[in-house]
């Protein structure tokens, strides 16, 4: 796509993520633009071609804040051109593989993070890339994640916040992604439970021990991807980053707050997954060793006639007991007596 096509909607176009409802993604993903628009003073003063960008950004007191979704390289390297963004990073930002990072290339400030999503319940992640520099603020998104469409709505509405500047976009940015790990993991933790009641009732089939194991799989993966994200957060905390006023500090260590609180329901629902996994290996050992002292007992039981049987279906002729009016009563009387005993005892002792 020329640069000189790139443009901004009249009408603001939905800023929806990959799986949302009524969205046109192949229009979408043309476009690459969600969002272009000056800030004064916490207000938006106009919605800008991405052209124009550098333009605005260099007036003072002005934010441009921008947000794209999976752009082409044509409308990287626009953006690129505007604000002089490190070529390094513009290729991190094109290729939606990075781990979370912070790394600082001159005046500019660049930013990855992991976002996460639940897709037919599976865990389906993102990368959200920022650039942050002097009078502008870029995020680039990739992938699985929700719309900032809310975050930018949200904000508007507060000039006063909203005014102090693109390091504050960042930490709503932050805050957002961070926000959107709990839906995930509370939809995965009403599953958990289920797993528990069931349990508990009867051993799990293959296809839940299949089940079990992607869910653990997929909060180690979530896990790995946000733990860089808290090392991250704590340099935006400590001060040492010079596009980060040391007074928001206090909001990016809730931020990271707010991931130790993640990292720990991560740890909570895997070992719970564990304990159920091991739960059914009991339960199912216990029904089967159930099942063989049953087994057992019924072939104790049978064994009786089975051996008085034997015994009198030999074919000698010195057997006095054959010769008995009542021998053969006696006999069945000795063998039915002996199975009610051994039946009774098995039964007190649970096994029948």
């Amino acid at each position: 796509m020329p640069v000189s096509h790139i443009r901004l909607a009249t009408v603001e176009p939905p800023e929806h993520g990959p799986g949302d409802p009524g969205m046109d993604q192949g229009q979408l993903h043309a476009a690459g633009v969600i969002a272009s628009s000056v800030y004064a003073h916490g207000v938006r003063v106009a919605d800008i071609p991405v052209e124009e960008a550098g333009e605005w950004a260099r007036k003072g007191d002005h934010v441009v804040w921008i947000g794209l979704f999976e752009p082409d390289a044509t409308l990287l390297r626009c953006v690129q051109q505007q604000f002089g963004l490190h070529p390094l990073a513009v290729e991190d930002a094109t290729n939606a593989h990075q781990r979370p990072k912070l790394e600082q290339y001159g005046d500019a400030l660049f930013v990855v993070a992991r976002t996460a999503q639940l897709i037919d319940g599976r865990i389906a992640f993102g990368e959200t890339h920022i650039f942050l520099g002097r009078g502008y603020i870029v995020s680039v998104r990739h992938g699985a994640s929700t719309s900032y469409r809310s975050v930018r709505q949200h904000w508007e509405t507060c000039p006063t916040s909203l005014a102090k500047g693109e390091d504050f976009i960042l930490y709503a940015i932050l805050d957002f992604i961070v926000d959107n790990y709990m839906p995930v993991l509370e939809a995965i933790h009403d599953e958990v439970e289920e797993i528990e009641d069931m349990v508990l009732a009867r051993p799990m089939a293959r296809t839940e021990i299949e089940r079990l194991y992607m869910l653990r799989r997929d909060l180690l993966r979530l896990r790995n991807a946000i733990m860089p994200l808290v090392d991250v957060c704590q340099r935006l905390t400590n001060g040492n980053v010079p596009q980060v006023r040391p007074t928001l500090a206090p909001m990016f260590r809730d931020v990271t707050d707010h991931l130790r609180t993640v990292q720990e329901k991560i740890d909570s629902l895997r070992e719970v997954l564990a304990f159920a996994f091991e739960a059914s290996l009991l339960v199912g050992q216990s029904q089967e060793n159930a099942i063989t002292k049953r087994l057992a007992s019924w072939a104790a039981i049978l064994a009786v006639p089975t051996a008085v049987a034997g015994i009198y279906g030999m074919n000698f002729r010195n057997m006095p007991e054959l010769d008995l009016h009542y021998g053969y009563y006696g006999v069945l009387a000795f063998i039915v007596a002996s199975c009610a005993v051994l039946y009774w005892r098995f039964k007190r002792n649970g096994w029948l």
